[in-house]
Formats: C-alpha cells, sequence, structure tokens
C-alpha cells in the first residue's frame, strides 16, 4: 500500500518509524510545510518525493491514502481535500479545532464512503486496551478516572525543541485524548461537563492551566487537570478508580494502585501505541470497514469539547 505524510514535524516522525514495522506499507511522499525540514526528513527515512504542494504528493502514482500530521489549525481542510481526491486518510488528533470543522469532516466521509480515523492513540496503547478488555467483559467498571496531563511549555515550542508556527491548546489537543478515552472506556455517554480555566498567556493568549470535570450516564466521573505550567514529568497519567481495583496507565505502562506492575506486553503484537493505531488504521482500509477511532466515531468527543468550551464562555 502506498500512502503520504503530510506534515514533517515530531509526529511524522512517530509515525514513519511506526510504519517501518508494518508489511507491505511504503511512504512514497511526504507533503511538509517548511522545505529545510522536509527535505531533511524525506532523505532521513528514504523517502524519494518531497513537497509542499499536498496535490502534488496525492497525485503520485498509485497512492492509496494519507496520514495528517500537520498542524492542528489545518487538519480538518487537509483531511477533507484528501478525501476529495479520493484517498482515505489518518488525521492526528484533533482531526480539527472547532465542532463546525470536525462535522464538516465527518460529512464528507459519509459522502465519500472512504476511511477515514482519527489519531486517538489512547485507544490503542496496550496498558488501556488491557482495561479495555476487562470494562467490555464486565469484570471492572469504572467509578472515577482521574487523570493529569502536564508539560513545561511557556514559549511556543513543539516536541522536539523547535519553534512552532502555530499555538496549542490545552482544550482542542490535550483535553481531546482523555474526552474521547472517557467516552469510549466507559462505553456511555458524557451527560455532564464543568470547566474552569486560568489566567491566559500574555503572549501566546491561551489558557496555561485547565480544571475539567465530566459524568456520564451512569455516574462514573472523569476529574482532568492540565497544565503548561508544570516543571516536572511530561505526559498524561491516568488513574483509573473502578469498582473492583484501581490501575494507573502511564503511556504504554500498567501498574495497579499499590504501583504493583502488570504485563500488557501480550496484548497485542505491539507495545507501540502509534505502530498499534497505523495498523488499524491500514487493516481498516484492506478490510473495507470503518475502523476504530473513525471521525464518526471520534465526534463524540468533539461535541464534548465544544459543550466545555462554552461553559469556559469562550
Amino acid at each position: 500500500m502506498k500512502i503520504i505524510m503530510v506534515g514533517e514535524g515530531a509526529f511524522g516522525h512517530k509515525h514513519l518509524d511506526a510504519l517501518k514495522n508494518i508489511e507491505d506499507v511504503e511512504v512514497v511522499s511526504i507533503a511538509g510545510g517548511v522545505e529545510e525540514s522536509t527535505k531533511a526528513t524525506a532523505e532521513k527515512y528514504g523517502i524519494a518525493h518531497w513537497t509542499l504542494d499536498l496535490q502534488e504528493a496525492l497525485a503520485q502514482p498509485d497512492v492509496e491514502a494519507a496520514i495528517i500530521t500537520s498542524p492542528t489549525p489545518i487538519h480538518a481542510r487537509q483531511a477533507i481535500e484528501v478525501m476529495k481526491a479520493g484517498k482515505h486518510v489518518m488525521v492526528e488528533i484533533p482531526m480539527a479545532d472547532s465542532l463546525a470543522d470536525a462535522q464538516a469532516v465527518c460529512d464528507v466521509q459519509k459522502e465519500t464512503g472512504l476511511v477515514a480515523m482519527a489519531g486517538h492513540t489512547r485507544r490503542f496503547n496496550p496498558s488501556h486496551q488491557y482495561l479495555n478488555k476487562k470494562f467490555r467483559a464486565g469484570e471492572l467498571s469504572i467509578q472515577q478516572m482521574d487523570v493529569q496531563t502536564y508539560f513545561f511549555r511557556r514559549k511556543n515550542l513543539n516536541a522536539l525543541g523547535q519553534p512552532r508556527s502555530w499555538t496549542d491548546h490545552l482544550l482542542w489537543h490535550h483535553a481531546c485524548h482523555t474526552v474521547d478515552l472517557f467516552a469510549y472506556q466507559t462505553g456511555e455517554e458524557i451527560v455532564d461537563v464543568m470547566a474552569m480555566q486560568g489566567p491566559k498567556h500574555t503572549e501566546l493568549g491561551i489558557a496555561m492551566d485547565m480544571s475539567i470535570g465530566m459524568k456520564t450516564t451512569s455516574g462514573a466521573l472523569c476529574t482532568l487537570s492540565l497544565s503548561f505550567n508544570n516543571d516536572g514529568p511530561l505526559g498524561t497519567f491516568f488513574r483509573y478508580i473502578c469498582d473492583n481495583g484501581t490501575y494507573i496507565a502511564r503511556y504504554d505502562d500498567l501498574v495497579d494502585g499499590k504501583e504493583n506492575p502488570i504485563d500488557v506486553s501480550k496484548v497485542d503484537v505491539s507495545m507501540n501505541g502509534i505502530e498499534l493505531q497505523d495498523r488499524e488504521f491500514i487493516a481498516a482500509i484492506r478490510e473495507g470497514r470503518e475502523p476504530n477511532a473513525s471521525v464518526n466515531q471520534a465526534l463524540i468527543a468533539m461535541k464534548v469539547l465544544d459543550r466545555i468550551e462554552k461553559a469556559l464562555g469562550e
């Protein structure tokens, strides 16, 4: 299967590393935003063609699909452009930074019938997969998810420490992961939300701290704390408080409430959540089915984010 990568930044590299492990997949072009870094990425990964023009990349012979890892503000526009060109698409999280744009992506997917997937990696991390199997089997029930998403990002830099041409967002990007995961793991509708945010950064114009609360139909709670001000361990840490045990997930590691390790190495064919996400995308195309984390499934989280934004008075 011939695919193209859209975006040459940190997450583009993560996907390119992951795709090396998947058989019969070839990245034939990379469409980037900055000439120097796009060329360097193409050379690093041995990609024969690179361009700053998405249409040129899509026009390469026999291209079937695209993975979008470009800046958040252009995710929706590029996803629509890819589908209108007749190609399947996976768009990294968030698929849009507004409900209206997310709905537009879903509308085009329905019009074209193509596979369109959002990059909700948490669904595929072995730690969360391990618990999802127990939830689906009725062995566990979530009482509360306590989640911390912490970064130290007082300057507009990406995950590689390079300057960004756009501004990241705690709500539409980082909270999106947890909102989707909470709905996915409980299998229930989120019926109530509340939110507060701290002062906005004088230069970036975004809130640097945020607190979000959610509740599902059964009364399961999610308490989410987010910060760009945390000078300490970075990333997202999930505490699942259940009716029959407590579990803490740190990316692909899982421990119980007393910090005893749980082996999740046999949950799936890889311990790399990005690789498992990419495998699902490719399998869905080959099998002609809706993928886990399709854009239509992801729209649930976008609707909740829109409610939260309104609750914040934005």
